[in-house]
């Protein structure tokens, strides 16, 4: 059952990189290539704005929610695997946890600041190198992103490319320390996964 489980949210987490990596590797060569080529005059080509009909978080935001829940899923049906196999379960979780982070600390603050300047507010930021600077910032933290989601789906595919290890059936109970590490660290997701849903 376990194996099932497992392998189930595995095949849910490679679709879910999948189409995340290929729709933000779009999303970087051509919205934000239009977006970021000239600022600050270009960026009247921001996503969402009067002139922009699609919402890309209705992609991105579900997407991306499902990725989550897969990953965290095959490792609590997989946490009795080896550890040379837990170890690719770990590194896709903490990738898309990683780049969810890094959303909410680094581009969300960006995109307002971006979304200012877009609609001239008067505290935006002025200086028009200071702005090609925040845009440029953006684009190489937007490869940082890319970089994380490579790895994150390299692993899934690693993990469900080889046969499902011998489950240790016989492993020892987990410590009270281990235990209480384990529930803080899905609370921790679960705290993370409700704070972005409410603000997106």
């Amino acid at each position: 059952m376990r194996q099932t489980w497992t392998r189930a949210f595995l095949w849910i987490a490679v679709i879910a990189w999948g189409m995340l990596l290929g729709a933000k590797l779009f999303d970087l060569q051509v919205l934000v290539g239009a977006w970021s080529a000239s600022p600050p005059e270009s960026l009247r080509l921001l996503p969402y704005g009067p002139n922009y009909p699609v919402d890309t978080g209705e992609f991105f935001i579900p997407s991306s929610a499902a990725l989550l829940v897969s990953t965290l899923g095959a490792l609590i049906a997989g946490w009795r695997t080896p550890n040379h196999y837990r170890i690719l379960l770990i590194v896709s979780l903490a990738m898309i946890f990683a780049t969810l982070i890094l959303t909410v600390l680094t581009f969300w603050p960006r995109n307002a600041a971006l979304w200012a300047v877009a609609q001239g507010r008067p505290n935006a930021v002025q200086d028009p190198a200071a702005i090609v600077h925040m845009v440029r910032q953006w684009v190489m933290l937007d490869w940082v992103r890319i970089a994380l989601g490579t790895t994150g789906f390299l692993a899934s595919i690693r993990a469900i490319s080889i046969p499902f290890p011998v489950l240790a059936e016989e492993m020892k109970p987990a410590s009270l320390p281990m235990k209480t590490a384990y529930g803080i660290g899905i609370a921790i997701v679960v705290a993370f996964v409700i704070y972005f849903a409410g603000n997106v």
